[in-house]
């Protein structure tokens, strides 16, 4: 099994509705979710909008490599709603970001393990230290 960490992130619709919704399916098609951050109201990052994001991060196990896994998280987005339109941040229904998978690196256009900014984002590491500091 491998180690996954996930942020998820809201600011459309129901927020908190649309993180559960995420987890749950997560659950079903990913791995069993063993931890989840408290959820957090956050500015929008990298762009502006008047609507604020709820924001976590969930760890699960999952037996999906990771370029599957990027697949069937971003099914899970367009099922919720996510509209993908370019690279350009705006409002989402959901988004769901691989930050860690096992120890491993990948850089390729469309997917980086761990998750490029995750670091520049405190909605990002703040959810994750929560729940990397409870695994010890």
């Amino acid at each position: 099994m491998h180690q996954v960490y996930l942020g998820l992130g809201s600011n459309q619709g129901d927020r908190e509705s649309q993180i559960a919704r995420a987890i749950e399916l997560i659950g079903e098609r990913v791995g069993q979710v063993l931890r989840q951050s408290s959820i957090i109201e956050t500015k929008p990052w990298g762009f502006m909008s008047g609507n604020l994001f709820l924001n976590c991060a969930i760890y699960c196990e999952t037996e999906l490599m990771p370029r599957k896994l990027l697949e069937v998280t971003k099914d899970i987005e367009r099922e919720l709603g996510r509209r993908h339109k370019g690279g350009a941040y705006r409002d989402r229904t959901i988004d769901i970001d691989i930050l860690l998978y096992d120890d491993i690196t990948i850089d390729e256009p469309d997917l980086q393990i761990p998750h490029p900014l995750m670091e520049q984002r405190d909605f990002v590491m703040m959810p994750l230290n929560e729940i990397k500091d409870s695994n010890k």
